[in-house]
């Protein structure tokens, strides 16, 4: 491939009013190449551009134009990855409505790694960060990279668990490359360009807005073998990637909860509409054992297990039943006399059980918590 030819698509690609369909159109009709280099704008209104349109084509797609944009985005760190590249990661162009143009900072080999996208609401609770967190750990110690949206809530959780771990794991931004978001994520923006991998479709100095996001969600399941919605409500964002992994043809899990919480409701629709529980890494990596090349121990299941023998030696049957729901998040007390139906008395008895065992302590406000 050219060099002047993948400049030729970026250049296009960062053109006001020039969306991926339009790129299509010119691909199928077999017109694009080097040539358009020395277009003038009739040529331009000719494959069916507005006269507008086709005066700014005439500017910019010409190699002054390619040669400044060339080095202001190298100078910015980041390396621009094009569909018509032979590095381009073939699950993603295998996706509907793969991006043309990619921009990274960070490690691009990720690219080519086997992934599972984990994703979920942007307010987890105890529970949802937990998991997140171990699965996460486990998968990247199992040789898999973790992908996300670098978002508040379940994404952070999930890229700092990969980080920590020292495993692989990808940020697809929903934003341009030089616009951190969440703003308290520079940190973790950071790290991830560092040790992992930084991705956008958004060409550096688009201005953010609330449409972009979703977009990305395309690229997180389009890159993945399949995606895990760890904890998230019915009306989640998480639910469109899951969607757009369907579309992609790849496989959905999902993390059962409390059928009690919000927070569950869209991950529990989504195992009552097919997608496979996971409790554990495992559940994960058995759909691909075939072929992965590392397949880990059930830790996080063990570790769970262990605790489990530990909490029912040391705890009564009740003791342990309202340990369970205490581990999903801090309740009140009337929402635990809601939950359990016991009456104040007995809660309060098996509570202060438990404060004096040290499983669990109380807040202000009558809040109780595991310690």
């Amino acid at each position: 491939m050219k060099m002047n030819e993948r400049w030729i698509l970026i250049a296009l690609h960062e053109t006001s009013g020039i969306g991926r369909k339009t790129i299509s159109r010119l691909m199928r009709q077999g017109v694009f190449s080097q040539d358009m280099l020395h277009y003038n704008s009739r040529d331009w209104e000719n494959h069916g551009f507005s006269v507008e349109q086709s005066n700014k084509l005439k500017q910019q797609i010409s190699t002054s134009w390619i040669d400044k944009r060339k080095a202001e985005i190298e100078s910015q760190g980041i390396q621009v990855l094009t569909a018509i590249d032979e590095n381009y990661p073939v699950l993603l162009l295998e996706s509907p409505e793969p991006p043309w143009v990619l921009y990274c900072r960070g490690r691009t080999d990720l690219l080519h790694s086997s992934s599972i996208a984990m994703v979920g609401t942007r307010v987890p609770t105890a529970y949802g960060r937990k998991v997140g967190t171990e699965i996460a750990k486990d998968l990247c110690s199992g040789g898999l990279t973790v992908v996300s949206g670098m978002a508040r809530g379940i994404d952070s959780v999930c890229h700092e668990s990969a980080l920590v771990s020292a495993g692989n794991t990808i940020a697809v931004l929903g934003t341009a490359m030089d616009t951190i978001y969440p703003p308290e994520n520079r940190s973790l923006y950071e790290r991830i360009k560092d040790n992992g991998l930084l991705i956008s479709e958004y060409p550096p100095g688009t201005a953010s807005h609330p449409g972009l996001f979703p977009q990305r969600n395309r690229i997180i399941a389009g890159l993945s073998l399949g995606v895990l919605v760890v904890e998230a409500d019915l009306r989640s964002g998480s639910l469109i990637t899951t969607d757009a992994a369907l579309e992609a043809g790849r496989d959905v899990f999902a993390v059962p909860g409390p059928i009690t919480s919000p927070k569950s409701r869209g991950a529990l629709g989504l195992i009552k509409q097919g997608a496979k529980m996971v409790i554990s890494a495992s559940d994960i990596f058995e759909e691909y054992e075939s072929w992965l090349p590392k397949v880990i121990e059930n830790t996080y299941n063990s570790k769970v297990q262990k605790a489990t023998d530990v909490q029912q030696t040391d705890l009564t049957t009740e003791e342990f039943e309202l340990y369970h729901v205490l581990e999903q998040g801090p309740f009140t007390l009337d929402e635990l006399l809601q939950h359990s139906q016991w009456d104040f008395g007995h809660l309060h008895s098996v509570l202060l059980s438990l404060i004096i065992k040290m499983r669990i302590t109380q807040l202000p406000g009558a809040i109780y918590k595991i310690i």
